[in-house]
């Protein structure tokens, strides 16, 4: 056997069958006979789930005509029923001629999230940016400014009440939350014990609850002749309880600084609320990303639960679209609809969470 040649400078090229898609294939599909047999369930499942799924969504699909054109061939989705319905399901009873308006705050309130997400708004002109959002948005759903006709917000409905709830329950909070974690940790008893008194009582029960809670039991508390609005009581509830629970996760991350960082922080002469600003919050924070993320999400979906108290969210306005006696039976394409809305929005929330993390370097990796 002669002596091996020279290993060239580039390397030597990879064995046959350990790169390339069969590789990837081998290692992640079929690395064991268990992995082989979950892999080939799995083939089977959607081999028998996506064609019949595919024919339904698309194939024999209605995409337009009536509700007996749908009855008369039902084995296609009926998506005519969201092509007449849509903007009752996106805008609720709010006036027909008038749902520009919500339209454009929806969107005011979209540009306004994507802003806060954006590092070079992270400073005090964010402030701004939402006290001029809230501004506008409110100016274009309430009216009675500038020439826009009063409406009064029990004819608000659908995306824009989601929304609403959603951007300001996490608006408000977020810092609020912030607070209550400090508190649980301050070294004065009276304020850590009505901090640990409110979170506690607050995450043993249910959101739902508190939801009840401020549309029944509250105004029998209310001295005569004083009203607050329903909706505005339901979004105090979920913000409440939000700030719970993100009170706690904020506390795991101030739990999880070392306590050199506190030192230092006194040994150059900062005093409680510069340590916390400037070198405590920011480090615990950038920690606890991920959790704070999926209380986010979870919310967002949480507001579906106003449907008990008869705000009219997204989830009311197309079971309302559904009961049409026109269009009855139709309720899959009306779910599946609101559904996409849905995913789009906490994918969003989602996507942007694993791009903060990656770009703060939490050391996390999924």
């Amino acid at each position: 056997m002669g002596a091996p040649g020279p290993i060239p400078e580039e390397g030597l090229p990879p064995a046959a069958g350990r790169s390339g898609a069969w590789r990837w294939l081998r290692e992640r599909l079929f690395s064991s006979p268990l992995n082989t047999l979950l892999t080939v369930l799995a083939a089977w499942l959607l081999l028998m789930a996506v064609p019949p799924l595919a024919e339904w969504l698309f194939i024999k699909a209605h995409w337009h005509g009536t509700s007996e054109a749908c009855r008369a061939d039902p084995a296609g989705a009926c998506w005519s029923f969201i092509a007449d319905k849509y903007r009752f399901i996106l805008f609720g009873t709010y006036p027909y001629a008038q749902q520009w308006r919500p339209l454009l705050a929806t969107c005011l309130m979209i540009a306004t999230v994507a802003a806060s997400g954006m590092r070079r708004f992270w400073n005090i002109r964010l402030v701004f940016v939402w006290v001029a959002g809230l501004a506008v948005s409110g100016v274009l759903m309430w009216g009675g400014m500038l020439g826009l006709g009063y409406v009064e917000d029990t004819l608000w409905g659908g995306l824009p009440v989601t929304l609403m709830l959603a951007v300001f329950g996490i608006a408000a909070a977020f810092p609020l939350g912030i607070v209550l974690a400090l508190g649980r940790r301050s070294n004065l008893p009276a304020i850590r014990a009505l901090c640990v008194v409110y979170i506690e009582l607050i995450r043993g029960v249910p959101l739902i609850s508190l939801l009840f809670m401020a549309s029944v039991m509250l105004p029998l508390f209310f001295p005569e002749g004083l009203d607050i609005d329903k909706l505005l009581r339901a979004q105090i509830a979920i913000i409440l309880f939000t700030a719970a629970y993100i009170a706690e996760i904020v506390r795991g991350g101030l739990q999880a600084i070392p306590k050199g960082q506190y030192e230092g922080a006194q040994s150059i002469g900062l005093s409680y609320w510069q340590t916390m600003r400037k070198i405590i919050l920011p480090q615990a924070l950038r920690l606890v990303v991920p959790p704070i993320v999926s209380t986010f999400i979870g919310l967002f979906k949480d507001t579906s639960l106003v449907i008990i108290i008869g705000t009219f969210d997204l989830m009311l306005t197309v079971k309302t679209a559904m009961a049409d006696i026109a269009w009855r039976g139709f309720s899959a394409e009306g779910y599946v609809f609101v559904g996409l809305i849905y995913f789009a929005f906490c994918f969003a929330m989602s996507q942007y969470g694993r791009a903060l993390e990656k770009r703060l370097g939490t050391g996390y990796s999924r």
